[in-house]
């Protein structure tokens, strides 16, 4: 029988419905801070919604749906995705397409890439740190630099091995979560948000709650929530605070939470807010370590302004306002 840790559970819909009344706050253009919490104020956490985020947003405006994107073919739009997403940093992708145009397969050149990454990587980072990527691998242990390993994984395996073409093709998330596990330097984790990344373009086409993955953070978080997971997996927890939401919302006195213009946070969503509500805890209930690990990024203000867009599939590009921070 699943058993939660009442008080972390609770902190958990704390967590979601302060972080989205920091979001909204932010919308309406109220005055900073918008919370008086302490850990939120000082520190950084992502949003309830994965969508909202800067780095999703770029991928959704500029890379998906960015002006030219009829002149895409599905794989090109793929191709970007995977690219993007593997730096996971918008001043590496608008180095590489303000050198090579708009990236698609026809200007996919991996050494050209590698020359200009390297040069890149003397002054500047190259790779987001909110991903851990890897790039060790028997098969490319020739290539000096993790860029370049990267860059060559994806020419074999979703080029020439046509993996593209295999995932446009799948019939399930998890189908292509596995097709994805099949490729070096990407494990679980990296898998899952590669799906999510790629089902926000028209070409996958899949209910974001019809599969997930619990990713490292996730699962700390989950430790400290659950006493007792009855025999569930981490992912079956995950289903769990979905299927139940309303209930604990009702009963921890948080039905007040405010979705995203009529959009309920999906699994992939509340996967992240176990991770984020892992990072909470580690401050609000030290008491709970699962680890050694502290709290690190420090909350700093971007005043750059998102005008916020999602996947049209999704149907609530009509709600929005055109002044969003």
């Amino acid at each position: 029988m699943i058993k939660v840790r009442e008080k972390a559970f609770k902190h958990y819909f704390y967590f979601m419905e302060q972080r989205m009344n920091i979001f909204w706050a932010r919308y309406n253009n109220e005055e900073y801070p918008w919370t008086d919490d302490p850990i939120l104020l000082r520190h950084k956490f992502t949003n309830v919604y994965r969508s909202c985020d800067r780095a999703s947003q770029y991928l959704i405006q500029k890379v998906i749906y960015g002006q030219n994107a009829k002149n895409f073919s599905e794989e090109d739009t793929l191709l970007r995705i995977l690219l993007f997403k593997i730096f996971n940093k918008i001043d590496t992708w608008e180095y590489l397409e303000s050198n090579l145009g708009e990236i698609s397969l026809k200007n996919f050149d991996v050494d050209c890439m590698s020359r200009l990454l390297s040069n890149r990587i003397t002054y500047r980072p190259i790779f987001s740190a909110a991903y851990l990527m890897t790039g060790s691998h028997n098969d490319y242990t020739q290539y000096p630099s993790k860029h370049e390993r990267w860059l060559q994984m994806v020419n074999r395996k979703f080029i020439k091995e046509k993996l593209f073409s295999k995932i446009i093709k799948s019939k399930s998330l998890e189908e292509i979560f596995i097709i994805l596990l099949s490729c070096p330097f990407i494990g679980n984790f990296l898998a899952y948000q590669y799906v999510i990344d790629f089902n926000y373009s028209e070409i996958i086409n899949f209910d974001e709650n019809s599969f997930v993955k619990a990713g490292i953070g996730a699962i700390r978080g989950l430790r400290k929530c659950f006493e007792d997971s009855g025999g569930s997996s981490d992912e079956d927890l995950i289903r769990y605070t979905h299927n139940n939401i309303e209930k604990y919302r009702v009963l921890y006195d948080y039905s007040d939470f405010k979705n995203l213009f009529g959009r309920e946070p999906t699994l992939i969503d509340l996967q992240n807010c176990f991770c984020e509500t892992d990072k909470y805890l580690r401050v609000k209930m030290p008491e709970l370590r699962v680890d050694n690990i502290r709290i690190k990024q420090i909350y700093r203000q971007n005043n750059d302004n998102i005008n916020y867009f999602f996947p049209p599939k999704w149907g609530i590009n009509n709600k929005i306002k055109n002044k969003c921070v």
